[in-house]
């Protein structure tokens, strides 16, 4: 900054005040070297590496041709307006790349460890599992655990991008990321600082930019033989044109050329793209979408076929009583009594899912003759009469005549004293917003949507029929899931990818295999998550459709600057090959250009109105 300020005014004083041509030379090439040493030294040192084409060597060849044929104002002026839109450029790059990882400003600076009755400020690096340590009001909590004492609201915008604060305590899960608002917990640490959500989350996003879009491989290679092929058509409209015009002067067209040097710098492209694809990994990790390489992202642009698993992806995959249906005298509480009571031996998930639904103290005593019959139900007298509770099997079994319904769920049937009393429907709750997301992810443009799932074909049917899904896949173990996948494979269109959305263990072999794999971040388990390429961290398949609306603006923001950078290139070459545009011109459509397309760059950080 100081040795340009320097060069700015002692080239100002030459430009405005006359002095001897000695004297002038002097100050103008001091000023030269002052602003554009750094330039002409990292040109040297890049071709005794064997870069000799890039933007140093070029603004070296134009600035120092211009000295050449005594044009000294405007080559101090070229590397001057130069070095000012580099600096410009950095501070842009700088202030977005800060203010994406602010973004996930999430990394504790320690952590509160319970040693007996004593508590130690350590790194989190030094917490193992089952350490205990205390979060205070206002505090990150430093790693993943489980909360062994306390209640408390927590912010968890910073990894799911949720605003609302989320209550927790005893018992609950907890995140590393997460800001305790409220009360003082005492959570057991069950994964190590390297292992934790918000180790891994950082590192995802810090490490993303490794993993390059096509379009960014392309650039580099272009920037690679273009550059060449520009330093020897400038050699060439400098040298040919006063072989073969009659009364052209080698000054005149080496000045044209040197403009052309100046123009052709590809340094708006070779920083803007990767800073776009950058800023658009961060709006997404802003929304709760976490993107592990600009690859990834830009793939999105082209899904035809997204491959949903169910429990867990489209349902919540935890069990309730949806529905209770009465038949005859029986009333829904009575109904619900009797089927808790006679489930009060089972711990299996239906069971407790009905036990929470009647929500009252069970006396077993009550419960006589307890008899479970394998794969109908169960068999009892309860209160002095015999309860059959169970599926159809069972009342069949039992010559119970009854009425067989079909609901998306597990229905439950009872019987007392061989009359049927009525059913009830425990099924996995379908998330609020499934149907929501299914419909947008039509509306921009996914041509196929289909599910996958372990649970019974009758369901499957029902949940594909509810939110107009176009084919459902039934009663899969994992290995048939890729199997599938394998023949969804062949009906894709031929540039179109498909996408599968799962989030538990037996679905890591799927998300591998996908083109893209997402996980569900929250519930998701650490295979499904180390397999996929994307994790949504909210567990909202609406973050889909907005992961593809974010992949499109960043393509398109992407696009913008490639045209607009090569049009206004191309319009101030052809002007300075014709002698109309000058180096005032040739600067702004290098440095100019340049800035303008970093500034465009940073707009797809922005989520709103996607």
């Amino acid at each position: 900054m100081i040795r340009l300020i320097i060069g700015a005014i002692l080239f100002g004083i030459a430009l405005v005040f006359k002095f001897s041509p000695s004297i002038e030379f002097v100050m103008f090439f001091t000023s030269y070297l002052l602003v554009g040493g750094e330039v002409l030294l990292k040109a040297v040192k890049n071709i005794f590496r064997g870069q000799l084409f890039d933007e140093n060597f070029l603004m070296s060849i134009a600035t120092i041709g211009a000295f050449a044929i005594k044009e000294f104002p405007e080559g101090v002026a070229v590397m001057l307006f130069y070095q000012i839109g580099e600096l410009f450029e950095d501070i842009a790059v700088n202030r977005s790349r800060r203010s994406i990882k602010s973004l996930i400003d999430i990394r504790p600076d320690y952590a509160n460890l319970k040693v007996g009755d004593d508590i130690k400020r350590v790194s989190p690096y030094e917490v193992k599992i089952d350490d205990y340590i205390i979060v205070k009001p206002g505090e990150k909590i430093p790693l993943d655990g489980k909360i062994i004492d306390g209640k408390s609201m927590v912010d968890t915008s910073a990894l799911t991008g949720e605003s609302v604060p989320r209550e927790v305590k005893s018992g609950s899960d907890i995140l590393s990321g997460f800001i305790n608002k409220s009360g003082v917990l005492t959570i057991r640490v069950t994964k190590e600082f390297g292992e934790s959500t918000v180790s891994k989350i950082l590192d995802l996003v810090q490490n993303a930019s490794t993993k390059k879009a096509p379009t960014e491989n392309f650039i580099t290679k272009f920037a690679r033989y273009y550059t060449p092929i520009i330093v020897f058509s400038a050699l060439a409209l400098a040298i040919l044109p006063t072989l073969f015009i009659n009364g052209a002067t080698f000054s005149d067209w080496a000045y044209r050329a040197l403009i052309f040097l100046v123009v052709s710098c590809p340094c708006a492209l070779v920083i803007s793209i990767p800073l776009g694809f950058f800023a658009g990994i961060g709006g997404a990790s802003r929304n709760g979408i976490l993107i592990k390489g600009s690859n990834y992202l830009e793939i999105l642009n082209y899904v035809d076929t997204v491959v949903f698993d169910k429990t867990g992806t489209l349902t919540k995959g935890v069990f309730k009583v949806t529905e209770v249906n009465t038949y005859g005298d029986m009333n829904e509480d009575e109904l619900l009594k009797y089927v808790a009571f006679a489930e009060s031996y089972s711990n299996h998930p239906i069971a407790t899912s009905i036990l929470k639904a009647y929500g009252e103290e069970i006396n077993q005593k009550e419960v006589e003759n307890y008899e479970e019959i394998s794969g109908h139900g169960v068999k009892a007298v309860i209160q002095g009469k015999e309860v059959l509770v169970g599926n159809a099997k069972l009342m069949q079994k039992e010559n119970v005549k009854f009425e067989k319904v079909e609901k998306i769920g597990t229905v439950i049937y009872l019987a007392i004293d061989k009359k049927y009393s009525g059913f009830i429907v425990i099924s996995d709750e379908m998330k609020k917003d499934s149907e929501s997301a299914i419909k947008e992810l039509r509306n921009i443009g996914v041509k196929k949507i289909i599910m996958l799932t372990g649970d019974r074909s009758s369901v499957g049917v029902k949940i594909a029929e509810k939110l107009g899904l176009d084919d459902v896949y039934s009663e899969l173990l994992p290995h048939q899931k890729v199997e599938k996948l394998e023949e969804l494979y062949k009906q894709k269109s031929l540039k179109g990818k498909l996408v599968f959305v799962g989030d538990g263990i037996n679905d890591a072999p799927v998300l591998a295999r996908a083109d893209i794999g997402i996980a569900m971040g929250g519930v998701g388990s650490d295979a499904a998550i180390e397999a996929a390429d994307i994790v949504l961290m909210t567990d909202e398949p609406s973050k889909l459709p907005i992961a593809i609306k974010i992949a499109k603006r960043t393509r398109r923001i992407i696009w913008q600057n490639i045209i607009f950078a090569l049009g206004v290139k191309g319009v101030v070459l052809l002007l300075g090959a014709c002698g109309i545009a000058t180096m005032w011109e040739a600067v702004f459509a290098d440095v100019g250009v340049a800035l303008i397309a970093v500034l465009n760059s940073i707009r797809a950080m922005k989520v709103n109105n996607l």
